[in-house]
């Protein structure tokens, strides 16, 4: 109670943009971290398409367009390896799009990174985290 006023009890609310739930996680706010981003990504479909366009200019536009969305307020989360492992499975999804490798084809995840010139996701909220 505040002020003789009776509060509801919520499951989760939004504060300065980040998903709050009553556990105190970060699922919820990576869950709609990573729909955000795989929403832009989307929308970007004919760049990814292109001929025309290199993949190097492709990676960097994914990484200010996409990527850059995607960890917002990352520093806040509570990192647990599911949470680094969604993180990765939809860069690394992307990633295959982005340099035309289709299933059945196979890559390692290093390989993978090294094309595109990008770290594990580990590595990259670890930065944020100590910037």
């Amino acid at each position: 109670m505040i002020s003789s006023e009776t509060l509801e009890d919520v499951e989760s609310f939004t504060y300065l943009g980040s998903i709050i739930d009553e556990q105190g996680g970060s699922d919820a706010d990576v869950k709609e971290r990573i729909g955000k981003a795989r929403a832009t990504f989307l929308q970007l479909k004919n760049i990814w398409n292109s001929k025309q366009i290199s993949t190097s200019i492709k990676v960097r536009i994914f990484n200010t367009n996409v990527k850059a969305a995607l960890p917002y307020r990352a520093e806040a989360w509570i990192t647990t390896t599911t949470t680094i492992k969604q993180v990765q499975v939809f860069i690394n999804s992307c990633l295959h799009k982005i340099l035309n490798i289709h299933w059945p084809d196979t890559i390692s995840n290093s390989v993978l990174w090294g094309k595109a010139n990008q770290l594990p996701a580990e590595e990259e909220i670890r930065k944020r985290r100590w910037k």
